[in-house]
């Protein structure tokens, strides 16, 4: 039997513009350059993702590496969580927020390198009803617009058109959520256009917004607005930009290590890594301190 390969990696064929075949072909050439074998496999749909995850967890490899975007990372990083294995990242997705947030290079080469040198930090997941996160959360505008976007690219639209489009019909409408929070012992009641629960503090202002400085404090990071408009959603990112957010009075943030939300609603649409799953109330956030292990550039574990 040959030996068993140093790294099991699981590549997503749909995330991304590159051409996986080549990427493959790379991968194969810098880990054997580096005296590394792996067992590449190249998948279309997030069962096989997490079939292949889940037999590479029985398998001998130390790392399962994911390549693709965050939902890939996260479909795989969904079976490692608590697992003895430790996740590599290649970033081939369109946004790659979670590698960012951890400065993974990311470009091939230089993400590949990064698994090889081997320096692992242990990082915090976010969780809601037993599904996981590893960026963020969010119920309210951010899933319709993502469900309409899906429904004009299965139309025909390309993705960026697509989205740009989903945004306008969803504020056109314009939702609101009528909700009640539980969070650090304090309860909010609001009516909000959205709810964003981020794993660990998000920067929201200036041009730092939506990057993380860390993902080991052992907080969730809870966002909210107050019977906010469509002009004051407006004013909200202006003042974002402007590094003067946390005066807005009809901004909420909070950071808790667990939060409850209810509604009046059935079945609520939540978003998850970007992926969309209808879900019972009450919804249980909660942050599992250090549950993954990553691999990460060499400054960073220090």
């Amino acid at each position: 039997m040959p030996p068993e390969p140093t790294f099991e990696v699981i590549i997503n064929s749909g995330s991304g513009a590159n051409n996986k075949e080549e990427v493959r072909r790379q991968l194969t050439e810098i880990f054997a350059a580096s005296g590394h074998s792996a067992r590449i496999s190249l998948v279309r749909s997030g069962v096989e993702i997490v079939e292949l995850a889940h037999q590479a967890m029985q398998g001998h490899s130390e790392t399962i590496i994911a390549g693709g975007g965050d939902g890939t990372v996260n479909a795989i990083a969904s079976v490692l969580v608590n697992g003895n294995k430790t996740l590599g990242v290649l970033p081939l997705g369109t946004l790659n927020h979670f590698a960012k947030d951890l400065h993974i290079p990311l470009d091939l080469r230089g993400a590949t390198q990064t698994i090889i040198a081997g320096h692992t930090i242990k990082i915090d997941i976010g969780e809601v009803n037993g599904r996981i996160f590893l960026n963020n959360s969010s119920l309210g505008l951010y899933p319709s617009i993502v469900r309409e976007r899906e429904r004009k690219q299965r139309l025909g639209a390309g993705k960026w058109p697509a989205f740009v489009w989903a945004a306008i019909t969803v504020l056109r409408r314009y939702p609101f959520l009528d909700v009640r929070l539980n969070a650090n012992g304090k309860e909010i009641a609001s009516r909000s256009p959205f709810v964003f629960v981020g794993n660990n503090e998000y920067e929201m202002e200036s041009f730092n917004i939506g990057r993380r400085a860390r993902l080991d404090a052992g907080v969730l990071s809870l966002y909210i607005t107050q019977g906010t408009g469509r002009l004051g959603l407006l004013r909200l990112a202006v003042r974002a930009l402007l590094g003067d957010l946390r005066h807005e009075k009809d901004f909420i943030s909070l950071r808790t290590q667990e939060v409850l939300i209810d509604t009046r609603h059935q079945r609520l649409r939540i978003a998850t890594d970007g992926e969309i799953t209808l879900v019972e109330p009450p919804l249980h956030y909660r942050v599992r301190p250090g549950s993954l292990r990553v691999l990460v550039p060499e400054e960073i574990a220090e």
